[in-house]
């Protein structure tokens, strides 16, 4: 079984050292070398050129992390100011905390955490200022707050926040104005949980309980930024609120009060973009917009069917519904920030037959540029999806356009999709039936986009300084790190006979 694929059933992370070609100035966008794809020239006009391929040196192989043939994962890399932190995962190895320069023998294991992957693992990893806060389990304390300033001696327990082995609930961890946020869940007799709201700086002084929300329990999935202000809602038969936290008791407060009753928050807009929420409110889903005060909360309008975010572009939001026609197909539709009410973009096609059990799903979305780039994926009742397609729009018919078509993925496959910030968006894509995964990057078109190199399984892309980080397998199942400039091109290459 690939190392890769193992991993994403269990959402956990790999170990294991081992060696690989990597520049040493890395992290500076220097000059490296990689296994890649050889540029391809033109021989006949069976072919077109549409697309392009990079040669060696582009993506470089920071390390080569697991053994060949190992059964284990690599994820959750973060950026603390500049420096790369990942976990690693296995049954027979246990789990291990990393941590990388961007160089081969830069990148080390800081600590390890012995037990089953998923039990004892580092997970839920947060940069705050030049520290790392990630949570994990120990016999002693059960599952607390940690902290790594980068050294194994500085990689310690925060505190143990509910003494003894049974270990905390915590949830929602948050940078919020130089200091760690995050929910913890205290058991009610009789079942059930109710929230307070933390805060830390590190320490275990510093650690400390800012809001008891007394009867309040039913607080929502998702929270937002807002400038300086992190929001989050309770929704209780009493009626549904926003509140905001500034991680202070006083500037913890209500909001505004959204609805009568219990409403359902299903959706969030992206960090960075305009803070947005979904509300169901029985068969309506409604769209709102914040800026984290009373009078900046404004439902914008409401739909009589389940709709998600797909993303803001200028005055305008875009959502994605599921049309109930035969086959099911996805549609896009704009709804204006400013109160201009809604439009319908566009429907996608569904390649599939009347009659066949075929119904799109929106999986990722990011923007760059002037246009949203996000992966359909079209689910059947059987493990993993029948294809998933990369596509991209401006916000309008016309520049809506299919860039590229993963057939008959595997259900264990995963299609990340990552602006890098330089116009280059990078993608995992399958080129065929039963193909793994490669990494693939566009500009917008098939004739800007190509495979970055022949690797398999690409995730977890994350951009450190002006490279872009990301995880991947060779041929051998050999986990490995890699990076590729944020900034880069490659020549024109062939994608395949015409059809």
């Amino acid at each position: 079984m690939h190392a890769r694929n193992w991993c994403a059933l269990l959402w956990l992370g790999l170990a294991g050292v081992g060696c690989g070609g990597v520049p040493e100035d890395a992290l500076s966008g220097g000059p490296s070398s990689a296994e890649a794809l050889p540029v391809a020239t033109v021989e006949d006009d069976s072919r077109e050129v549409t697309a392009q391929a990079c040669p060696p040196g582009v993506a470089a192989r920071v390390a080569a992390i697991t053994p060949p043939g190992f059964a284990g994962f690599m994820g959750e890399l973060t950026n603390v100011q500049g420096t790369l932190y990942f976990v690693t995962s296995a049954f027979d190895t246990g789990s291990f905390l990393w941590r990388s320069d961007g160089t081969e023998m830069g990148t080390v294991p800081l600590k390890a955490f012995p037990g089953p992957p998923g039990v004892y693992q580092p997970q839920s990893l947060v940069a705050v200022g030049n520290k790392l806060f990630f949570q994990t389990r120990t016999d002693t304390t059960g599952m607390e707050l940690w902290i790594s300033d980068g050294t194994a001696g500085g990689t310690r327990l925060v505190k143990d926040i509910t003494p003894g082995s049974e270990g905390s609930g915590l949830t929602n961890a948050t940078e919020l104005n130089g200091r760690l946020v995050f929910f913890r869940w205290v058991p009610l007799p009789g079942g059930g949980a109710r929230p307070e709201l933390w805060r830390s700086d590190g320490t275990a002084a510093g650690t400390l309980r800012v809001k008891d929300f007394g009867g309040l329990t039913n607080l929502g999935y998702y929270t937002l930024k807002a400038g300086n202000a992190l929001l989050f809602i309770f929704s209780e038969d009493t009626g549904t609120t926003l509140w905001r936290t500034d991680g202070t008791q006083a500037g913890t407060t209500s909001v505004k009060r959204l609805d009568a009753g219990p409403t359902y928050l299903t959706d969030v807009s992206r960090p960075g973009e305009q803070p947005l929420f979904i509300l169901e409110d029985g068969p309506n889903f409604e769209v709102w917009k914040t800026n984290g005060t009373a009078a900046g909360t404004i439902r914008l309008d409401a739909f009589g069917k389940r709709v998600n975010l797909l993303g803001t572009l200028g005055a305008n939001v875009y959502l994605t519904s599921v049309e109930n026609s035969d086959p099911a197909r996805l549609r896009i539709d704009r709804l204006s920030l400013n109160g201009g009410g809604k439009t319908k973009v566009i429907t996608l096609p569904n390649p599939y037959a009347p009659g066949e059990l075929a119904y799109p799903v929106l999986q990722t979305a990011v923007i760059s540029g002037i246009d949203i780039y996000f992966t359909m994926a079209i689910e059947a009742d059987h493990p993993g999806p029948l294809e998933v397609s990369l596509w991209a729009t401006n916000g309008t018919a016309a520049g809506t356009r299919k860039l590229f078509d993963s057939p008959g993925p595997d259900y264990e496959d995963r299609f990340p999709v990552f602006a890098t910030g330089t116009g280059q968006v990078l993608f995992g894509g399958t080129p065929e039936q039963s193909s793994p995964a490669f990494p693939y990057f566009t500009r917008g078109s098939v004739a800007t986009q190509g495979r970055l190199a022949d690797i398999h399984f690409p995730d977890s892309f994350t951009r450190v300084g002006n490279r872009i980080f990301f995880t991947a397998v060779n041929g051998a199942d050999e986990g490995q790190l890699w990076s590729v400039p944020a900034t880069f091109s490659c020549p024109p290459g062939l994608t395949g006979p015409r059809e």
